[in-house]
């Protein structure tokens, strides 16, 4: 039952791929781990380093990444709504005067909320594909995916890689 179960969830790669030692750390990678040179230390499921946590998004991490993207785009557009019901306008270059900065937060405002919702819909989209982003940014210079027959031998259909992800 246990040697059946461990299958199911463990991807079919090539016998030929051997287990990686990390050059920096000296430890043995398992796939999908990558050694972050700003974190010095080695990251299990390595999808990027993010510079807004200041920490890599990894195996550990992840779910917590895409609630922090989740609860940032709410407040941003929170905030954008707050901006815009305080925006009256009229045409007339006093109305400008006192509303200039109003008018530029709420263009701000709406810049970052587009970036936030891209990258959570990146994020999501990778995560239903069973991808992380060094491995969708690198395909070709990653050993075992580069190897595989299956263009992404972790991917185990949508719903079923949303379920694993989340639950």
């Amino acid at each position: 039952g246990k040697n059946e179960e461990q299958s199911m969830v463990t991807p079919q790669v090539p016998s030929s791929i051997q287990m990686r030692r990390c050059g920096y750390c000296l430890v043995k990678q398992p796939m999908r781990a990558r050694h972050c040179r700003l974190c010095q230390h080695c990251v299990r499921r390595y999808d990027h380093h993010c510079p807004w946590i200041e920490n890599c998004v990894g195996e550990k991490n992840h779910p917590l990444f895409i609630v922090y993207l989740s609860v940032q785009l709410v407040v941003l557009l929170w905030g954008g709504h707050v901006a815009w019901s305080g925006l009256h306008f009229e045409q007339s270059w006093d109305w400008l005067q006192h509303n200039a900065l109003l008018l530029g937060s709420f263009l701000l405002i709406s810049i970052f909320t587009i970036v936030v919702l891209l990258l959570l819909v990146s994020h999501l989209y990778l995560i239903s594909c069973n991808t992380t982003t060094w491995e969708f940014m690198s395909h070709h210079r990653i050993s075992y995916l580069r190897q595989s027959e299956l263009e992404n031998p972790f991917d185990q259909g949508v719903l079923l890689n949303l379920w694993r992800f989340f639950c």
